[in-house]
């Protein structure tokens, strides 16, 4: 029987129409989908406890939920760090917003004295960027609260992503295997769970050991509230570039209000570049999943894309989503392709073949995975 080939414009215009329709959906269902995508990552990285649990005897739903009470009792650990944290910080905001506002009143005069900028124009700048400011805080502060009530239904779709994980798999077996295929199947399902777990597994310990470098740092340079910044620029660094230069901000904005001079912010510019230096070359490559590299191109546009789709919890889901797709796409050979257009890995000619690339090590967090 012979196949009917389609012209490339109609092929190419059904493809960016499915595409658009998918991301419409994505954006109408997002209060739908952002729990259960948290819950399915959350349910991966606590998958191997489980079945720890389980080999040890334990029946499978007390083995689930013992899992759960781990992980809450981590989560609400280090929770309770932050907030104490915040709470300090929270006790020296008058003292901060005194200083504040001098420091605004003498780059105020500055901009008149220096620019002619009057104090009128100024204000209305101010006004403008408030009334900006004040739409995007109200949108971030929502998309934050409405995360923090989802805390309540997520481990209740970890629950049940745990109890019906055979279903689930059985599921994805049948309706992908086909006659004589089944060892391929269960060999792709194989390599993208552990992929994936590795992929989680090192993005925590890089959060951790860049929120180590971070404090460090900044409790060396005599920095107040060291800690919380160097916690909250770990977090966000999980959002690529955009959040690096957020969690260069936040520090050199807190050394300006409560240090005179400028050798402090001197300081936390050298110290974070040459951190940012260590995490990309030595963490990154070396903790992190090696097969799962997104490029710098791809990274920003779906951090992008996804801050327009759900907010602040869509910054922090892009990455690891658009890994996950690259995880299933590296493994099925019609996508492969596009595997590759999503990673970092630049072809270069080689002798003997078009294009060579060299092989990486595994690392560290796959070997952790591997292990377990």
């Amino acid at each position: 029987m012979q196949i009917k080939q389609y012209p490339f414009y109609l092929k190419t215009t059904v493809i960016l129409f499915g595409i658009t329709l998918l991301i419409y959906a994505m954006f109408t269902l997002g209060d739908i989908l952002v729990p259960l995508i948290f819950a399915m990552i959350v349910g991966i990285l606590l998958n191997p406890l489980c079945n720890r649990l389980q080999r040890a005897g334990l029946p499978r739903v007390i083995a689930i939920i013992v899992t759960l009470l781990i992980a809450i009792i981590v989560l609400g650990g280090l929770l309770y760090f932050l907030s104490s944290q915040i709470a300090m910080f929270g006790e020296s905001l008058p003292l901060l917003k005194k200083k504040f506002t001098e420091l605004s009143g003498q780059l105020s005069n500055y901009l008149q004295n220096r620019f002619g900028i009057s104090f009128k124009k100024q204000m209305e700048w101010v006004n403008q960027a408030r009334s900006s400011g004040t739409g995007m805080l109200t949108n971030t502060l929502g998309s934050a609260v409405g995360t923090i009530g989802l805390l309540f239904i997520i481990p209740v779709y970890i629950f049940l992503f745990l109890f019906y994980k055979p279903l689930i798999l059985n599921f994805i077996y049948e309706v992908f295997s086909e006659e004589n295929s089944a060892p391929v199947v269960a060999d792709i399902l194989k390599q993208t769970k552990m992929a994936i777990q590795s992929y989680m597994v090192g993005l925590l310990l890089e959060a951790l050991i860049v929120a180590i470098l971070n404090s460090s740092a900044l409790l060396i340079l005599g920095v107040q509230y060291a800690i919380l910044l160097g916690v909250i620029g770990a977090l966000l660094n999980m959002i690529p570039y955009i959040g690096g230069i957020i969690a260069i901000a936040l520090p050199l904005l807190i050394a300006t209000i409560t240090k005179d001079g400028f050798q402090t912010q001197v300081g936390i510019l050298a110290a974070y570049l040459l951190i940012q230096f260590i995490d990309n070359n030595i963490l990154v490559p070396r903790i992190v999943s090696s097969k799962v590299q997104i490029n710098a191109l791809i990274s920003i546009v779906v951090v992008l894309l996804g801050n327009a789709m759900w907010g602040v919890a869509g910054m922090f889901l892009s990455i690891p989503l658009v890994a996950i797709l690259k995880i299933i796409f590296d493994r099925i050979d019609d996508l492969k392709p596009w595997g590759k257009l999503l990673g970092d890995e630049v072809p270069t000619k080689g002798k003997g073949q078009l294009f060579q690339r060299n092989k990486k090590k595994a690392s560290v967090a796959e070997k952790m995975v591997s292990k377990t």
